[in-house]
């Protein structure tokens, strides 16, 4: 479906462009600066805040552009995306200027050729470097971080404080914590964890100091294992939580099933939807050493510029402006996506506390997935959660489920 906006008024927009560095048009596409540009966004199970924030982007946009009418399409996020966006790299008339595009997806899409290099439009933008490196690629700047999703430890505070519980400070406190909760309430799960919450258990690998290029290096096994433990009779048990995914994880914690989840900032709105809704608080997940925050993995959506834009310098301007200070914050309020602009976010803990904790994860240092093609082969064959539920059940132990992973692993990235 297709929204067409045309410009109402004339004003100026100085502040967006008074400091943008020159664009030069690449030669394979083009520097229109009149005409229509053409923007692809992700859609939405509710679109209607999104579309009214964009609308209102468009409207000041176009009143500094009368020349330009800015088309916006909603794409589907559905695994067909990436069919969608290469057939579009591949044919330069059917092609957006600007598109929303999944950050685990841009590998893939840099190395279709299809993404224009922005690291010069984009040079001292206000996002820290470990965000900075989910736009990156081999140095290059390929995006503008429009929001990030980051997850930290919900848990409920009737239960704990019904218990004499503390929020746990450390992995092993967690998975006490989560034990005792069973023993005592055995109607909850102490935790919800998930054998295909991949999300949610890599903070745990990259805790213990492994990777995911590392599966089967001693670091990671000691966050594979404190990760699996917890999926067992006395937290979680591997019968019912062995194919939980993040999004199961999320409805037992909101629906009053278990005392604690790994959940996203973006998880808000389904847990006040819930029977947890006033009962809960949330803290960062902790690491192995008591008080250390386990690294989050930063996903979210970027904005980038393709390379056969026929309108390169209003596509960036459009970026800046859509991916600025005032429609992240109005995206946050509008959607709960989670600024990556530090000044945004700082802004918002100072309004809403519920953001804290999050920023203390982001703070504490982000991790990513292999920038590389192969990263879609792994996620999609389900290497991952495989390992997980290998472990999770017993078919195989911790060694022997990483080691087939690990494998499995250097083999999508290219390794022999």
């Amino acid at each position: 479906m297709k929204f067409l906006y045309c410009a109402l008024a004339v004003v100026t927009l100085a502040a967006l462009t008074a400091c943008a560095p020159p664009t030069t048009a690449p030669a394979s596409g083009g520097d229109d600066r009149t005409g229509t540009l053409r923007v692809w966004l992700y859609d939405e199970p509710n679109r209607a805040p999104k579309e009214k924030v964009v609308g209102e982007a468009i409207k000041e946009f176009t009143a500094a552009h009368p020349d330009v009418k800015v088309e916006i399409s909603y794409i589907p996020t559905t695994p067909a995306r990436h069919e969608k966006f290469k057939g579009a790299f591949n044919d330069p008339p059917s092609a957006p200027d600007v598109a929303e595009y999944g950050n685990t997806d841009l590998a893939e899409y840099v190395a279709a050729g299809g993404l224009a290099d922005l690291t010069a439009d984009l040079r001292g933008v206000d996002v820290n470097a470990d965000l900075m490196k989910s736009a990156s690629v081999a140095g290059k700047v390929y995006g503008l971080p429009w929001y990030i999703g980051v997850r930290a430890l919900y848990y409920r505070t009737d239960v704990l404080a019904e218990l004499g519980l503390k929020p746990p400070a450390s992995i092993g406190e967690l998975a006490r914590t989560a034990r005792t909760i069973r023993a005592r309430k055995p109607d909850l799960y102490g935790i919800a964890v998930g054998g295909e919450y991949t999300f949610g258990a890599l903070p745990f690998v990259w805790a213990a100091g492994g990777d995911i290029t590392s599966l089967d290096s001693a670091a990671s096994r000691k966050g594979v294992e404190a990760y699996t433990g917890l999926l067992s009779d006395a937290v979680c048990p591997p019968q019912a939580c062995a194919s939980l995914t993040g999004g199961r994880t999320v409805e037992l914690f909101a629906g009053g099933k278990a005392a604690m989840g790994i959940l996203g900032n973006f998880n808000r709105a389904a847990v006040d939807a819930g029977a947890a809704a006033g009962r809960y608080r949330v803290v960062p997940l902790p690491g192995f050493e008591p008080g250390s925050v386990a690294p989050a993995f930063a996903g979210g959506n970027n904005l980038g510029v393709l390379r056969h834009a026929r309108h390169r310098t209003l596509a960036v301007e459009f970026v800046k402006l859509l991916g600025g200070r005032t429609y992240q914050t109005k995206m946050y309020e509008a959607m709960g996506n989670l600024p990556t602009l530090t000044a945004a976010r700082d802004e918002l803990a100072a309004k809403d506390p519920f953001v804290k904790p999050f920023l203390d994860v982001v703070a504490a240092g982000t991790r990513f997935v292999p920038v590389h093609p192969g990263w879609v082969k792994i996620d999609n064959t389900k290497v991952i959660p495989t390992m997980l539920q290998k472990a999770a059940t017993g078919r195989a132990s911790v060694d022997e489920a990483t080691t087939e992973a690990a494998a499995a692993v250097k083999t999508a990235l290219g390794g022999s």
